[in-house]
Formats: C-alpha cells, structure tokens, sequence
C-alpha cells in the first residue's frame, strides 16, 4: 500500500565558514533566512530547514504545502525524494516517486539528446530496457526532431525543458511530487503537456505539491499543511 509516514523530521544544515557569534551578519541571515538559526554540537552555525514535522498520507491524498519563500517548502519535497536525509526523526515512504523538482538535473550538455534520455533516465530510476522502447514515444512528444542526435548545447532552453519534461512524465508515478505547477514550452507544446501532468496527477496514488498558490491547492488538493520557518504552523 502507497504510504508515507514522517514523524517529528528535522534537517539542518551547517555553515561551515560561520560561527556561533552573536554578529550583525548571523542576525540577517536569520531575517532572510526560511529556517530558523542554531548551532550544532561541534559549534557550527546550521539552518534549521525543517523540525519538528508530522504527516501520514495515504492513497489518494493530494497534499498542498504552502509557505513563502524559504519555508521549507522545497526542502520537504526533496526529503520525501530521497534527496535530503533527516537529522532526527522519521520517514518512510512506500511507493515508487517520481520528482518534477529540477527537471534537467544529471542532463549532460555535450551529451546527445538520446544520451541525455539514458542519463535522466538512470537518475530517475528507470529501467534501461523499458526506456529503450519509449525512446520513441520521448523523442516524439518532445518534438525535438532531428536535434536528438546533436549535443544538448544546441538546444534552445525550451526544446532542452520540453525534452527533459518528456523523459520525467514517461513512466506513471505512485508519488508524484512537484515543486509548482509545471509549465514548459511554447503554447502547443505546453497544451499536451498539461494534459499529460492532468493525466498523471489524476492516477498517481499521492501527490504532493508545493505552492505559493491557496487557489490552486483548493482546486487540486484534498488537503494542506502550511510552514513557516520549517515548522508545520496550520495543517
């Protein structure tokens, strides 16, 4: 059964070039700063990211996680992908996750198109036969024609984007977890491209979103949480 379960989670993470001084420079970090300012046991100045955070989700839920910049909004999102481990606390996940957090992350610019799909496709945990039959299906929906034989640097921005949005919605997620409503490409490309996330979201076991947006959770979410300085202030 698709699950996740966190109990009291913490991240932190250290400044190493700082210390515990009581500076003018500490006082503004804290100020801008989504997380919360401390010291560890070795007395290094850390972020306190997230702490202190509860949740259990189960099949069907559609979690909207609303914060202003620097809540720790992101920082959630990639600890339920693997991405960040906790200091303290729990979490498990049951599930196969799909991230639409950093879409082009692990594409090789001198690498070609079909290199990069073998790339991201590795990093998203794909197998490499399965993606060897959907190159195709990838290669089509993107709409990079010939240019999947050059170098990624000679792609403009948005065939790079449409490509890297074509390998992540490949395969259907029972997580699915995403930092905004994604929009890339021009306007054609961008139309099949919301219906294939509609499609996506609509199947996906759990969904998890971060969002600036009250409306968009109310449209898409059955339930919210909001941070504040990486602690659950409202759920």
């Amino acid at each position: 059964m698709t699950n996740i379960l966190i109990n009291n989670l913490c991240v932190e993470f250290p400044i190493y070039n700082s210390t515990t001084g009581r500076s003018l420079k500490n006082h503004l970090m804290q100020a801008v700063t989504g997380g919360l300012m401390g010291s560890n046991e070795q007395g290094h100045v850390v972020v306190k990211a997230l702490h202190n955070i509860c949740l259990d989700l189960k099949e069907g839920d559609r979690l909207g996680v609303l914060g202003h910049n620097g809540a720790g909004k992101s920082t959630l999102l990639r600890v339920i992908s693997g991405v960040y481990a906790p200091i303290g606390g729990s979490i498990v996940v049951n599930g196969k996750v799909t991230s639409l957090i950093g879409l082009s992350l692990g594409m090789d610019s001198e690498a070609t198109g079909i290199e990069n799909i073998y790339l991201r496709g590795a990093l998203l945990g794909f197998n490499r036969s399965w993606l060897s039959s959907k190159v195709k299906e990838i290669v089509d929906f993107a709409g990079i024609g010939d240019f999947i034989e050059m170098p990624l640097r000679t792609y403009s921005t948005g065939m790079q984007m449409r490509l890297a949005f074509s390998i992540a919605t490949m395969q259907q997620p029972e997580i699915l977890v995403m930092d905004e409503w994604l929009t890339v490409g021009d306007a054609d490309f961008q139309e099949k491209a919301q219906q294939r996330l509609q499609e996506i979201i609509s199947k996906t076991s759990i969904l998890v979103i971060a969002t600036h947006s009250p409306e968009l959770v109310e449209r898409v979410c059955n339930k919210m949480i909001r941070l504040e300085r990486g602690a659950l202030i409202a759920a």
